[in-house]
């Protein structure tokens, strides 16, 4: 047996093996559970799932793949700040020498355009696969709902990096926008101000839609996030039909 084994022994007695792991050889139903619950990665895993939500054509990894392009956006934006400055004399300037002068500065800008591009097909097909699955009822309500919210943050998050490179699309792109956005009842005046910070696009619009894109928005991203993917694993993983299950079963 290998736990018999002099060295295995004293590893497990030793203090590097106490300090990660904090608990003994897994050859009890104790240490066994340690294992999991004590592990983020295995701890990321519901204890127990429908086996129809086990197959690949049933969720599409709409999900993982969404959440894999925020960190691949994450990663690319950060890279991205090194180059750019938030100004109306050098936001555009700043862009092209990205694409012209920097060592693989045209594919980090792109990687990080059609990341944004799949995050949000992504989540549009994600959510429609949630509501034609039934996965947003009971008692998954408040998941579907930060769901939603994750939905909106992403189409804002996507709408405020429009703005960014300050040529003439992205320019005419948010002053037709906002101004849309301005004829909202009660909310729209107000919303249209904060967003622009004048009564046209601007400096004070820049610099607000660079803040909103690079920290207010991922910020609560990242947070639902988080909170979605554990709702996912304290409901029994991805929902599925029980009942369809157990006629599999019989």
């Amino acid at each position: 047996m290998l736990r018999n084994n002099p060295l295995v022994q004293k590893l497990v007695n030793s203090s590097v093996w106490k300090s990660i792991f904090r608990h003994g050889w897994p050859d009890n139903p104790l240490d066994r559970s340690l294992i999991m619950t004590q592990n983020v990665f295995l701890h990321l895993h519901s204890v127990k799932v429908s086996k129809k939500s086990l197959k690949a054509t049933y969720s599409f990894g709409l999900g993982l793949l969404t959440t894999f392009s925020f960190l691949e956006l994450t990663l690319t934006g950060i890279l991205l700040m090194f180059y750019y400055v938030p100004s109306v004399e050098r936001a555009f300037v700043d862009i092209v020498e990205l694409q012209t002068t920097v060592p693989f500065g045209q594919l980090l800008r792109n990687m990080h355009r059609w990341g944004a591009h799949l995050m949000v097909i992504a989540a549009v097909l994600h959510m429609v696969r949630v509501f034609f699955t039934g996965a947003y009822k009971k008692p998954r309500e408040f998941n579907w709902i930060v769901g939603v919210i994750l939905l909106l943050l992403t189409l804002g998050a996507s709408f405020t990096g429009y703005l960014l490179p300050w040529d003439q699309l992205s320019f005419w792109a948010i002053t037709v926008g906002t101004s849309i956005a301005g004829y909202a009842p009660v909310i729209g005046p107000p919303m249209q101000k904060i967003l622009l910070g004048g009564a046209e696009v601007g400096q004070e619009s820049l610099v607000r839609f660079y803040a909103l894109h690079v920290m207010v928005i991922p910020t609560f991203l990242l947070l639902l996030i988080s909170i979605h993917l554990w709702r996912v694993r304290k409901d029994g993983g991805m929902a599925a039909s029980e009942i369809s299950d157990e006629n599999e079963a019989a």
